[in-house]
C-alpha cells in the first residue's frame, strides 16, 4: 500500500487513524532518511492510542516506553547504534514479546538482532510530500494492511497511491 501525506499534520493523523488496529506483538518498523518523518509517525501513533504527553524522539536512549491503556509500547530509535550487538547489551530481545507494540526508527541498524517486522514503512521524501510504502513482512502485517485498507480513516487522511 502507497500512501502520500503533505504535511506533518497529515503524517500524525494517518499514524493515529493506523493505531488504533494495530494488535498486541506487532512490530512497525519505520525507514527513511533524517527529517523523513519517522518520529512524527511514532507521535501519531502514540496519540492515537490515548498518550497527550511529550513524544521525544529515543535517538541518545535508545528506548522510550509508553504504558497506554494497558499497553506496552517500546518506541526504538537505531540512528546512533555503532553497532547492531550493542541491542545485546539494553536488552533490546525482552521488548519484542507478544503483548508489547514494538516501533522502530532506523530499523537496518540493528539488522541482525531485531525479528522480523509485521509491517516495514518507509517514508521518502518527495518534495513537500512524504510518500509512504507500507510492506508487510509477516501474515499478521498482511492482515492488519487488509483491515487498514477497508478503514474510510485512513482514506480521509492520506491520498491513498495504488496497493502492491
Amino acid at each position: 500500500m502507497r500512501l502520500a501525506v503533505t504535511s506533518p499534520e497529515e503524517m500524525e493523523a494517518l499514524a493515529g487513524g493506523c493505531a488504533q488496529s494495530l494488535p498486541a506483538g506487532f512490530n512497525l518498523y519505520l525507514q527513511g532518511e533524517l527529517g523523513a518523518g519517522k518520529t512524527t509517525f511514532v507521535r501519531g501513533v502514540l496519540r492515537g492510542l490515548g498518550y497527550r504527553g511529550t513524544v521525544k524522539s529515543p535517538t541518545y536512549t535508545l528506548v522510550e516506553y509508553y504504558r497506554i491503556a494497558g499497553r506496552d509500547i517500546y518506541h526504538l530509535d537505531l540512528y546512533r547504534l555503532a553497532t547492531a550487538m550493542e541491542l545485546d547489551d539494553i536488552g533490546c530481545r525482552d521488548y519484542f514479546d507478544a503483548l508489547a507494540i514494538c516501533l522502530v526508527e532506523w530499523p537496518e541498524r540493528g539488522r541482525d538482532r531485531l525479528p522480523t517486522p509485521d509491517l516495514l514503512i518507509d517514508i521518502a521524501v518527495n518534495r513537500k510530500r512524504r510518500d509512504l510504502n507500507c510492506r508487510p513482512q509477516t501474515a499478521a502485517g498482511e492482515k492488519y494492511l487488509q483491515r487498514l485498507g477497508a478503514s474510510y480513516t485512513i482514506m480521509e487522511t492520506a491520498s491513498i497511491q495504488g496497493s502492491e
